[in-house]
């Protein structure tokens, strides 16, 4: 995966950091010298060290042909920016932090996909983000154990079945358990004959944290 990340202070750092140790192709667009320095001796990644503000730089950077976009800067009016850069030149996932929280619909409406808070918001919720779109919240617990939520897609392979009967066709691992169903705005708990429908949005408990074949299995991807 080709990702751009703007930013590479404190959330920005942990970002590059997780990307960079997955191998993913990286490129960090950082305005302050000695940020900007301390990335390019640290992670494997290419550093610009100029204003992300620039179409010339963004551009540089190869926002026209990257997968995911992050913006982590300071100004919600320099991140808002960016943002729209990256939807007119079709990148694929769009996320951003915001400082003042009367800005998330401005972002919302520009179709980014995880808008948060500074005071809830770290690199490793950003990374998922662009890992997992699909993933709409999640916390960790423990050792490696998440908790997240995700949307149940038409022709999702767990559709239409009862958790059961998921179970019996193998299609959660070990240790995964649905903790709570959404639908029609009504909170199920559910129970080993509970069925899973397209459009229920469930919360999970992952031992080992959220993977792809936990995210398939909800959206068919």
């Amino acid at each position: 995966m080709y990702i751009v990340v703007v930013g590479a202070g404190r959330t920005g750092s942990k970002v590059i950091e997780l990307a960079t140790q997955d191998e993913h192709e990286v490129v960090v667009v950082e305005q302050e010298q000695e940020l900007a320095e301390r990335a390019s001796a640290t992670y494997d990644c290419m550093v610009i060290n100029a204003d992300a503000a620039s179409k010339e730089i963004m551009l540089e950077a190869g926002i026209q042909e990257a997968d995911a976009l992050i913006s982590t800067a300071a100004s919600d009016s320099v991140n808002l920016m960016i943002q729209m850069l990256g939807k007119q030149y079709g990148v694929e996932t769009l996320v951003s932090s915001i400082n003042e929280p009367q800005h998330m619909e401005l972002f919302g409406d520009l179709g980014v996909n995880i808008v948060e808070s500074p005071h809830e918001l770290n690199g490793q919720y950003l990374y998922q983000a662009v890992q997992r779109p699909a993933i709409q919240d999640f916390m960790r617990v423990g050792g490696g154990g998440e908790i997240f939520e995700l949307t149940v897609d038409e022709g999702a392979p767990i559709a239409g079945l009862s958790l059961t009967d998921a179970d019996a066709d193998g299609l959660l691992p070990e240790e995964t358990v649905i903790v709570a169903i959404v639908r029609d705005d009504e909170l199920y708990i559910p129970r080993g004959e509970s069925a899973i429908r397209a459009g229920d949005t469930v919360t999970i408990f992952a031992k080992d944290g959220a993977s792809d074949r936990i995210t398939d299995t909800f959206t068919g991807n």
